[in-house]
C-alpha cells in the first residue's frame, strides 16, 4: 500500500542523508493503469477495503465464482443507463467504480469502455462485468485455496523464506552497524 511504501521512503531518506550514505535505495510507488483506485462495491466514495464491515463491498481472493458473481449482482447502482460520456458520471460514483473495474480487467482504456457499455443496463453490464471478474479472479482463487488445504506445504515455503531473508537481512545488518559506527 502506497502509505507503507511512504513510510519505508522516509526512513530511508531519513537514514541516507544522517549518515551520508545511500544505503537504502529510495522506492517509488508504482501507480498506474486505469483502476488506479478500486471502490467499494457498496459505496462508490469509499475504497474498497477488507476492513469495512460489509463482506458485499469487496472481492476476496478466495471468494467462489459464486460468491463473485453475487457480489457483483448486488453491487450498489442507479437506476440509470450506463452513460455515453465520461462527464455523465460526475455524480455517479458507483457506475464509476463499476466502468473503471471492468476497463482494468479487460486492459481497456476507460473512455473506450464508456463507448462500448454506453446505454446498457446495469442488469447487462453487471453479468458481463460478473464473466470477466470471475475469468480473472477464478484461477487464482482456486489456487489460494489449494495452498489453503495444504497447510505443510505452506509452513515449508515459509520456512524456507525465513532462511533466505535472515541470510540477506544478516549481510545488511551488518553494513548498517558499520555505517553508523557500532562496529
Amino acid at each position: 500500500q502506497k502509505q507503507h511504501l511512504e513510510l519505508a521512503r522516509d526512513i530511508a531518506i531519513t537514514f541516507n542523508q544522517t549518515y551520508k550514505t545511500d544505503f537504502f535505495p529510495i522506492p517509488e510507488p508504482q501507480i498506474f493503469g486505469e483502476a488506479t483506485r478500486v471502490m467499494s462495491l457498496r459505496n462508490g466514495k469509499n475504497k474498497m477495503s477488507k476492513s469495512e464491515e460489509s463482506d458485499y463491498s469487496r472481492i476476496n481472493i478466495t471468494d467462489s465464482k459464486d460468491l463473485i458473481n453475487l457480489k457483483i449482482q448486488k453491487a450498489k447502482t442507479d437506476p440509470h443507463p450506463l452513460p455515453s460520456k465520461k462527464e455523465e458520471l460526475e455524480n455517479r460514483p458507483e457506475a464509476a467504480n463499476l466502468l473503471g473495474i471492468y476497463s482494468a480487467l479487460n486492459n481497456q482504456k476507460f473512455d473506450n469502455v464508456i463507448k462500448e457499455m454506453s446505454g446498457k443496463d446495469f442488469s447487462s453490464f453487471k453479468k458481463i462485468l460478473a464473466e470477466l471478474v470471475i475469468s480473472k479472479m477464478e484461477p487464482i482463487s482456486n489456487k489460494m485455496n489449494d495452498y489453503l488445504k495444504n497447510k505443510d506445504y505452506l509452513k515449508t515455503i515459509l520456512s524456507k523464506g525465513r532462511e533466505k531473508a535472515k541470510v540477506i537481512s544478516s549481510k545488511n545488518l551488518l553494513e548498517i552497524k558499520k555505517i553508523i559506527g557500532l562496529l
